[in-house]
């Protein structure tokens, strides 16, 4: 089997583990029926030898498999990914998502995003980017009082907009990056950060973009995340002022998310190379998809 799953940006500024969209950016993955267990890896990763030695993706496939069938099956597994490592763009969601549902796939089970969704849970806590990977489109999100299911509201993205990201070579830590967020915030910040979000949300879902720059403003984590990496700060006020519809911080980083009309996407993307040219600048379309197979769509 061959499939694919996209990168994802979530947060999106005030939608703090809430809010994520998928980007046409993506992990390929291919498995075949194999007497023993081999890994290859292209692309992101390919250098990495741990990723050989001791592979999330094979991991959680196994212990998948093993409870839907009862065994594990040996497979060639090769591994083209796109998705950058540690930048904000999901590629443990890309990962964990994809594994899932070869398993699923092996076992001859229905395919279905929900239960797939859910069990992504037991790998990744906050379903900001494994619900836009899963789904594709732009998602709103939260969990269950259980924390056991993920409910969301999917919206298609269109064709007029684009995304220019800005992806540095220095890596965040999501887990340490957490550690810098304030542990309390006042009464202030949070209907801020709530009034902000709802209305990102709705300006996502009705098309209106002319919202997005008010609404895409946070005081949860953004400031405290972006000091990590100073310049972050310089690439928000560039892209804000050269025709971004909004600039947030991808995830917890490094990576940046600029959107714009497509029709301005070149002009910011060569503002964007001039300025920082040592960054990896990307004009990408967005995924309304999802995990997807080679019997569903044309890879």
């Amino acid at each position: 089997m061959e499939f694919r799953v996209p990168a994802t940006s979530a947060n999106l500024g005030p939608g703090f583990d809430s809010l994520g969209l998928a980007l046409n950016l993506y992990n390929h993955f291919s498995l075949k029926p194999s007497k023993f267990t081999s890994i290859q890896i292209h692309g992101e990763g390919a250098k990495n030898p741990k990723l050989r030695i001791d592979n999330v993706f094979v991991r959680i496939f196994n212990e998948q498999l093993k409870k839907l069938i009862g065994k594990t099956l040996h497979f060639k597994f090769t591994f083209d990914n796109s998705i950058p490592i540690s930048r904000g763009l999901g590629s443990s969601s890309a990962v964990i998502i994809g594994a899932i549902s070869a398993a699923f796939k092996v076992a001859g089970i229905p395919f279905q995003k929900q239960e797939i969704l859910n069990l992504a849970l037991n790998y990744e806590s906050h379903p900001d980017n494994i619900t836009p990977a899963c789904m594709g489109g732009f998602n709103v999100c939260m969990l269950t009082q259980r924390k056991n299911e993920v409910r969301f509201i999917h919206s298609p993205l269109p064709d007029s907009i684009q995304a220019v990201v800005v992806i540095p070579n220095q890596s965040i830590s999501t887990h340490l990056s957490r550690q810098t967020l304030p542990k309390k915030y006042s009464q202030k910040d949070a209907v801020f950060n709530l009034s902000h979000a709802s209305v990102l949300a709705g300006a996502f879902i009705t098309q209106h973009f002319e919202l997005l720059r008010e609404a895409s403003m946070d005081r949860f984590h953004q400031y405290y995340r972006m000091k990590q990496i100073p310049l972050l700060f310089e690439v928000q006020k560039c892209a804000l002022s050269s025709g971004a519809l909004m600039s947030t911080l991808s995830g917890s980083g490094s990576t940046f998310f600029n959107l714009c009309y497509k029709d301005d996407s070149v002009r910011l993307h060569k503002i964007l190379s001039q300025k920082f040219p040592k960054l990896k600048i990307l004009i990408l379309n967005f995924d309304n998809f999802g995990v997807v197979f080679d019997d569903e769509f044309k890879l």
